[in-house]
C-alpha cells in the first residue's frame, strides 16, 4: 500500500516491504535499472548500490541489507521523490504484511515496466556484449506486450505444514498463504482456495489454457486433497496446449512458456527473424523442449532437436510425429554437431556459455536465432557468438511476464 509520508514528501511503501532487521540508512537517487530488476544508485562514498523497490529517477531512503567489497544491496523504506510511474500494487497479497514475493515490479505501471525492460536489454548489449551503441539503438527493438493479469499457465508454489499453498514472502522464508493470484490463469487460480498437498515443500499447478486440462505436481511424498476430479495428479500427469493451431503435449516435469500467447509471440518472432536471413540446409533446435519451435516448421523441413530433459524428449517425440525430425536426448555441450543451415537455441536462464557456443557454431550454420530469458546471459552469449564469427543483426524484446522483471530477448545473428 502507498501512504502519505511524514512532511508530505511523497508516498511511502507499505511496511510489508520493509526488511526484517536494521542496517545502515541512506538517501540515494536511483539512476538506471540493473539485470535482476533492482535499480542502481550510488552511495555517498561513490560505491555502487542495487536498490530493490526503486524506480529510476526516484529519490529514496533505503536500508542496506548487504555490503560487499564492490557493491551494496539495499531495499526502499521510504520514497522521498516518487516517479510518476509509481502505483499501488494491484495485488492484495503484495500489499499485505509480510508481502508476497511473487511479483517484484507491481509498483510500476505496465508501460514503464516495458520501457525499463527495453532499456535493460539495450544496456546489457552495450556493456556486456560490447556492441556499438549506434547499432544497439537501431537493432534492439520492443515486441509484443502481453496482458498483465491472469496469464500464467504454470505456477510454482510453496506448501505449508498443513499442505496450504502460497508464495514465499519478499526477502523472507515465511509462507504467504493465498487463495487467488493476480497473474495466474483463472483455471489454476481457482485451485488455490481448496487445494492442499500435505507433506510437500513445492507444488506446481499447470493448465492447458486452450484445452482446459489441468495438473498438479509436487516434490517428495506429498498427499494431495481438495482438487477437482478432472485435475491430473503426479509426475505422470500431462496437459495439452494449442499454439498456432498445433496441439502440444506438455508433461508435468517438462518446461513450457508462461502462456500460449507468450509461446505464440516467441514462435512468431523467431519465424520473422529467420525470414530476414534464410539459410539452406537443415535446422537445429537446441534446448528444444517439447518441440515448440520445431513444430512450427513445415513438416518436411529436416530438424534436429537437442534436449536433455527426458520428459521433454518424450513429449517432443509425440509432438513432432509426422515431421522430418531427429530427436537427441543430450546436453547441448555434449552433442556431436551435425551440419545445419540455421540454429534456434533457447537455453535456460544461465545461457549458452562458451562450450555450447563452440558446439553450435561447429554446425556451420549461417543463421543463428538465440532466445534468452536473462538479459545479462543473453548479452554474454551474443558476445561469444560475435567472437565466433557471427554478426548481431537484430534483437526483439518481449514481455511474457508482466509485473516481474523477467524478460525474453530473441536475437538474430548471421555469418
Amino acid at each position: 500500500m502507498v501512504a502519505a509520508s511524514p512532511g508530505g514528501r511523497g508516498p511511502r511503501l507499505d511496511p510489508g516491504l520493509t526488511p526484517v532487521g536494521s542496517g545502515e540508512h541512506l538517501v540515494v537517487r536511483a539512476d538506471r535499472i540493473a539485470a535482476g530488476g533492482d535499480a542502481i544508485a550510488r552511495r555517498p562514498d561513490g560505491g555502487v548500490m542495487f536498490v530493490e523497490g526503486a524506480i529510476p529517477g526516484e529519490t529514496v531512503r533505503v536500508e542496506v541489507v548487504r555490503h560487499r567489497r564492490d557493491f551494496s544491496n539495499a531495499v526502499v523504506v521510504e520514497v522521498v521523490e516518487a516517479s510518476p510511474d509509481r502505483i499501488e500494487p494491484p495485488c492484495r497479497w503484495r500489499r499485505r504484511t509480510p508481502a508476497c514475493g511473487g511479483c517484484d515490479w507491481q509498483h510500476i505501471t505496465l508501460d514503464r515496466q516495458r520501457a525499463l525492460k527495453l532499456e535493460l536489454v539495450a544496456d546489457s548489449m552495450r556493456r556486456i556484449a560490447k556492441l556499438d551503441p549506434a547499432q544497439v539503438a537501431e537493432r534492439v527493438v520492443s515486441g509484443v506486450g502481453l496482458p498483465g493479469e491472469g496469464y500464467r499457465t504454470t505456477v510454482r508454489l510453496a506448501a505449508g505444514p498443513g499442505g496450504e499453498l502460497g508464495f514465499r514472502a519478499a526477502r523472507r522464508h515465511d509462507l504467504v498463504e493465498i487463495d487467488d493470484c493476480l497473474v495466474a490463469h483463472p483455471g489454476i487460480a481457482s485451485l488455490l482456495a481448496d487445494g492442499r498437498v500435505r507433506g510437500a515443500s513445492e507444488v506446481v499447478l499447470r493448465i492447458g489454457a486452450r484445452t482446459g486440462e489441468r495438473l498438479v505436481r509436487w516434490d517428495g511424498e506429498g498427499h494431495p486433497s481438495g482438487f477437482p476430479a478432472d485435475v491430473a495428479l503426479g509426475d505422470g500427469a500431462t496437459v495439452h496446449e494449442l499454439v498456432h493451431g498445433v496441439r502440444l503435449r506438455v508433461s508435468a516435469p517438462s518446461f513450457f512458456q508462461s502462456s500460449p500467447e507468450a509461446a505464440e509471440a516467441l514462435v512468431t518472432t523467431v519465424q520473422e527473424l529467420l525470414a530476414l536471413a534464410p539459410a539452406d540446409g537443415p535446422f537445429v533446435d537446441a534446448y528444444g523442449g517439447v518441440g515448440l519451435f520445431a513444430s512450427a516448421l513445415p513438416a518436411a523441413t529436416p530438424v534436429t532437436l537437442v534436449e536433455l530433459s527426458a520428459s521433454s524428449v518424450a513429449d517432443a517425440r509425440l509432438n513432432l510425429a509426422g515431421h522430418d525430425a531427429t530427436i537427441v536426448e543430450s546436453a547441448v555441450e555434449d552433442w556431436s554437431a551435425t551440419p545445419a543451415g540455421s540454429v534456434i537455441a533457447d537455453p535456460a536462464r544461465r545461457g549458452l556459455g562458451a562450450a555450447a557456443v563452440e558446439v553450435l557454431a561447429a554446425t556451420g550454420c549461417r543463421t543463428f536465432v538465440l532466445v534468452s530469458c536473462d538479459p545479462a546471459a543473453g548479452a554474454r552469449d551474443t558476445r561469444l557468438l560475435v567472437d565466433a564469427g557471427f554478426t548481431h543483426r537484430r534483437s526483439v524484446v518481449l514481455d511474457p511476464f508482466p509485473h516481474t522483471s523477467h524478460v525474453e530477448v530473441v536475437s538474430l545473428l548471421t555469418r
